[in-house]
């Protein structure tokens, strides 16, 4: 990872000659510079691409100024810039002085190069919140200054001979320690450029408006998932593990698929299914048991519905796909709703009906085709039962809301024609004996 011309087992011996010269003040000077001068190219360039335009004031790419954001700009452009001028600056300045300490800054320069690169995929592919990013920051971070830390004391060798020496056989394959590590960063590697790829590609699906919305999911999924399986591909035969040794593996994974995780593997084909048989798509309204909501996001493990109280949802896909599911958005968005509602035996039925009608067709939520309709649904023990049913095309936004609004119109409508909604009586007799 680290390269130089330099013998790292002599250079903090030279280094610390230098520190007792006064001409060390020019590397200091030089570093001071190239450090300043980073810092202000990537903040001028941060702030340029976080506001989405380029030097000339013209827009950018909506892919670019999504990507890099000022403040990932800032974190990954200015080692970059400053690796780039320190060693554009040591070979000028060996021409009159020493350069011990631009040599160590090197090394460091480029393991923070490495650190915030690696983080930069990992946010951008991955999810940019999440709780573990710091901790696998900071892992990160404490290897990779390790390995300068064994590089810069000239231990680095016997290190990696120690752990070669560390050997065992597995599946007709020799391994030993080091070799693992090795296969280790490799297919970590290789898996971070695939997953930046599959998430470029995921964008771009996802962004295309000519195909149907569960077709960019499957495509966004197939593509993501068979470019980790090129990535572990790769990644094992660079560092010489024969790829023979995945038939173990994928033994112990038809074991497992058979006894604990069919389930896990039942609710990634039905997730599939979904997708692709377009029964359930994101912004359907359905319900599922006694549960309703509409569909936010679609996994290849569940499905997310977000009920009209907030409440989200996990669903597992299996049971979408097992169980009788009720989308109300499934061809047409319009729903119909019934409301009860009980009045004297002494009132005008027929005013009653259009009364009804006309207090659903007041709410601009209502559809007019087709049009409400008003029932005598029963006789009842206290007065006449009417059921009014009208349509509403946006379901999503919720049912209680527009029956409230329906049912004060009908009680404004009711106290103004002198129509009474009854309530329960008894006649309680007195018998003498």
């Amino acid at each position: 990872m680290i390269g130089t011309d330099i013998q790292i087992g002599g250079l903090l011996i030279d280094l610390w000659q230098d520190l007792q010269q006064p001409n060390v003040l020019w590397q200091v000077a030089v570093l001071i510079a190239c450090f300043a001068l980073a810092w202000n190219f990537a903040r001028w360039v941060g702030e340029r691409v976080g506001s989405g335009t380029n030097a000339e004031g013209e827009a950018l790419p909506e892919g670019v100024a999504r990507a890099f954001g000022r403040r990932s700009f800032k974190r990954l452009g200015w080692p970059i810039a400053m690796l780039l001028l320190t060693l554009a600056a040591r070979p000028l300045l060996a021409q009159w002085h020493n350069v011990n300490l631009l040599s160590l800054a090197i090394p460091l320069l480029t393991s923070l190069v490495v650190i915030r690169a690696v983080m930069f995929v990992v946010r951008h592919s991955l999810i940019a919140s999440a709780p573990w990013l710091a901790s696998f920051e900071r892992t990160l971070a404490f290897l990779a200054w390790s390995v300068v830390a064994l590089h810069l004391l000239g231990v680095l060798p016997e290190t990696i001979a120690l752990m070669e020496g560390v050997s065992f056989s597995f599946a007709k394959q020799d391994l030993n320690l080091w070799l693992i590590l090795q296969g280790m960063g490799a297919v970590f590697g290789t898996l971070l450029v695939a997953l930046w790829i599959g998430g470029a590609i995921e964008a771009r699906l996802l962004n295309a408006q000519g195909l149907d919305g569960n077709l960019r999911l499957v495509f966004a999924r197939l593509a993501r998932a068979l470019l980790i399986l090129l990535a572990v591909l790769i990644g094992l035969p660079l560092v010489g593990i024969d790829l023979t040794m995945l038939s173990v593996f994928g033994g112990a994974l038809g074991v497992g698929l058979g006894f604990g995780l069919q389930k896990i593997a039942a609710n990634y084909v039905s997730g599939f299914i979904i997708l692709l048989d377009r029964s359930i798509r994101i912004g359907n309204m359905i319900a599922v048991g006694s549960q309703r909501g509409v569909v936010t996001r679609i996994t290849t493990r569940y499905t997310v519905l977000l009920a009209r109280s907030g409440l989200e949802m996990i669903v597992p896909n299996e049971m979408l796909v097992s169980s009788v599911i009720a989308n109300e958005t499934y061809t047409d968005h319009k729903v119909r709703i019934p409301l009860q509602v009980q009045v004297a035996y002494g009132s005008d039925l027929e005013q009653v009906q259009q009364i009804l009608i006309d207090a659903a067709l007041t709410q601009p939520r209502v559809l007019h085709d087709p049009l409400p309709r008003g029932h005598v649904a029963a006789f009842g023990d206290s007065g006449v039962n009417f059921e009014l049913r009208f349509w509403i095309g946006d379901p999503e936004n919720g049912l209680m809301q527009v029956k409230s609004d329906i049912n004060l119109a009908i009680w404004k409508a009711f106290k103004a024609a002198g129509i009474e909604i009854p309530f329960p009586q008894r006649e309680v007799r007195l018998l003498q004996n």
